[in-house]
């Protein structure tokens, strides 16, 4: 049973656009699936169908195989870790208040939220004697982000939605914190549905890269198979960066770098 799914999934804006027309993908447990497109694509308009902030017009969209129609709407979010540029955080808590903020609701134990803050703030490189106490406006961009994925993730929810996460960010920060990412979600093996624009992003992160278009699904493929596909869609991506480069983002780490061309 796929832990996100949608079924021919219709959105139409307040305004009258429509987002999303017809759209059905699959997202097994344990997968991250990269959704990439152009602005007003409708990438994240998914997210928030997703978490049940929007409802579709049609089509259904399910989280582990219930109807996200049927699910309690804060059972629903609880289940659901959601990363935001800047992190999101709450200027008025400190950082550990910040991470606490969904074990509290969900009514944990004093003794368990601490020990949980401090696992997690250790988990994303902020030590919390130092950290914990600080409050947001105290942080770099990328502190702040990494403080965002540790709330994220601290109920332990199956599936995390990032949107646009790491947008914000200057180039090396942004590529420490996407090795942090992978490197996180090789020890916990969530669900994670990534909005990006980015396509190297979406390479590293990734185990399927999703195209969408006027709000449908054009394309899906591996990140190993990106650059020899002849998908005239992703031909159209990687006119922005040599193949070569794409083949080297997508291969293991071991893994012979391509000759160049001749």
């Amino acid at each position: 049973m796929p832990a996100v799914e949608f079924t021919d999934v219709a959105f139409t804006h307040p305004n009258g656009t429509r987002v999303l027309d017809g759209f059905s993908l699959s997202v097994e447990a344990g997968e991250v699936v990269a959704l990439l497109g152009r602005s007003g694509s409708g990438k994240s308009t998914l997210l928030r169908l997703v978490n049940r902030m929007l409802l579709p017009a049609s089509g259904a969209v399910r989280v582990d195989g219930r109807d996200t129609r049927e699910w309690p709407p804060i059972a629903l979010r609880r289940r659901i870790g959601y990363v935001l540029q800047e992190g999101g955080l709450f200027p008025h808590l400190s950082v550990a208040d910040n991470v606490a903020t969904v074990p509290r609701l969900e009514g944990w134990a004093t003794e368990r939220i601490a020990a949980r803050v401090s696992e997690l703030l250790d988990l994303v490189g902020l030590p919390p004697a130092t950290y914990g106490t600080r409050w947001p406006d105290e942080l770099s961009g990328g502190q702040r982000q990494r403080v965002g994925v540790a709330r994220a993730l601290a109920a332990d929810p199956p599936i995390l939605l990032m949107d646009e996460p790491f947008g914000a960010l200057d180039p090396i920060t942004r590529a420490e914190l996407q090795d942090e990412c992978r490197r996180i979600q090789q020890r916990l093996h969530k669900t994670i549905l990534l909005v990006t624009h980015d396509v190297d992003e979406a390479l590293l992160l990734s185990d399927r890269i999703c195209v969408l278009d006027q709000g449908r699904l054009q394309t899906s493929v591996r990140p190993a198979d990106f650059a020899g596909s002849d998908d005239p869609v992703l031909r159209l991506l990687r006119g922005h960066r040599p193949v070569a480069a794409a083949a080297a983002a997508a291969a293991p780490p071991d893994a012979t770098p391509p000759a160049p061309a001749a």
